[in-house]
């Protein structure tokens, strides 16, 4: 096959599959619109069953240009299973999981040159099914946030801290019993134990160093995407953030008048529209990469340091037992902590911590101890 008929061939296979997709998405949000009892959300479905539409049009049209007649349509088992659920238990039961679709194709057109116009209206659609999620129906999260029990331990922090400290913890826990396991001596376990503690906790804090880099270079790139869709296409984003608001909960005309408002001043738009759409605090853009680093690295050190301390005193066989007695102190403390978010009670989680972390120094003392005995 000569290069351009293969070209043309994979161009019209994609305008099918790109025809297939949003047919079947304005079918969705028209059973939606069908299921849905509040005229409000019932309006916003309307809309989104309306656009999908609009953009099926595009790629038939290709395919018409192409020479190509469109094959009949006919509606996905997925869409026709969702359907039924929306008819049957409401719309608020299928919303998380369209949410959470949409939000994986978000940024299906972003590869595909011809479909630029598009791109921006699909990342809108993932942020107005959303929105309109988050506020089907009150959700255990938020019933969990009025317990005065749950307030206080909801954030993300602590267990950041635990867990880093945690990793610290076990990992050189780990590999002084392997190093003590193949009969070596104090000092060269003492050694492996700081030596384990310093690579561990560089590594740690490069890898967050670069994660949160390269997050907030995505952000960074995402933000002048949208800076030139408001520029070049406003009134689209304009449209987009008014089914926002009204997917949160809006009538259409304040929704329409929010927007408007906010589309007025170039700079609010934009901030509005990152944390809407994209999900991005244009003030912090995921955090401070050292930041991030120094701290994942003084974890790390700290739960770490647990199992070396005892051989700065000890020697021998009491400082192997002592290593392992700190650290199984250490691993119930984590565990303990553990408890204030996983729902568990202290007793439970610190049980299971020191359980696992203990058969894990116990497999790899073993280990040593084979490998000692073959090497000697």
């Amino acid at each position: 096959m000569p290069p351009e008929t293969d070209r043309t061939a994979r161009d019209t296979d994609r305008y099918a599959a790109n025809l297939r997709d949003e047919l079947d998405g304005a079918a969705l949000y028209a059973a939606l619109a069908d299921a849905e009892q509040d005229p409000l959300r019932r309006d916003l479905f309307m809309q989104l069953s309306q656009a999908e539409s609009t953009h099926a049009r595009v790629w038939r049209d290709k395919l018409l240009e192409a020479g190509l007649e469109p094959k009949p349509f006919a509606p996905s088992l997925r869409t026709r299973v969702l359907a039924r659920l929306a008819r049957r238990f409401g719309t608020a039961f299928v919303l998380p999981s369209i949410a959470a679709t949409e939000f994986a194709d978000r940024n299906k057109y972003a590869m595909q040159k011809d479909a630029a116009a598009l791109a921006a209206e699909e990342r809108g659609h993932a942020a107005v099914i959303a929105a309109a999620a988050g506020t089907s129906g009150q959700t255990g999260m938020d019933i969990g946030r009025a317990e005065p029990w749950h307030r206080g331990v909801s954030g993300n922090n602590l267990r950041a801290a635990v867990l880093g400290a945690n990793d610290g913890l076990v990992s050189n826990f780990c590999l002084m019993m392997g190093i003590a396991g193949a009969r070596t001596s104090t000092p060269t376990v003492l050694l492996s134990g700081l030596a384990g503690l310093i690579a561990g906790a560089c590594s740690m804090a490069l890898g967050e160093w670069l994660s949160v880099s390269n997050a907030r270079d995505l952000a960074k790139t995402q933000l002048a995407r949208e800076r030139e869709e408001i520029e070049q296409t406003p009134q689209a984003e304009q449209h987009e953030l008014a089914l926002i608001y009204q997917a949160k909960g809006l009538p259409k005309p304040d929704a329409q008048r929010v927007a408007a408002q906010i589309m007025a001043s170039g700079e609010a738009a934009l901030d509005t529209l990152a944390r809407e759409e994209l999900g991005i605090d244009p003030s912090e853009l995921g955090g401070s990469p050292s930041a991030a680093a120094g701290t994942s690295f003084a974890l790390f050190a700290v739960g770490a340091l647990v199992p070396v301390l005892p051989l700065f005193v000890l020697s021998g066989g009491p400082a192997v037992l002592a290593c392992a007695a700190a650290s199984a102190a250490g691993l119930a403390a984590m565990g303990a902590l553990t408890a204030l978010f996983n729902g568990r009670t202290v007793a439970y989680s610190a049980a299971r911590q020191l359980l696992l972390g203990g058969l894990a120094a116990a497999v790899t003392y073993g280990i040593g101890t084979l490998l000692g005995a073959s090497l000697a």
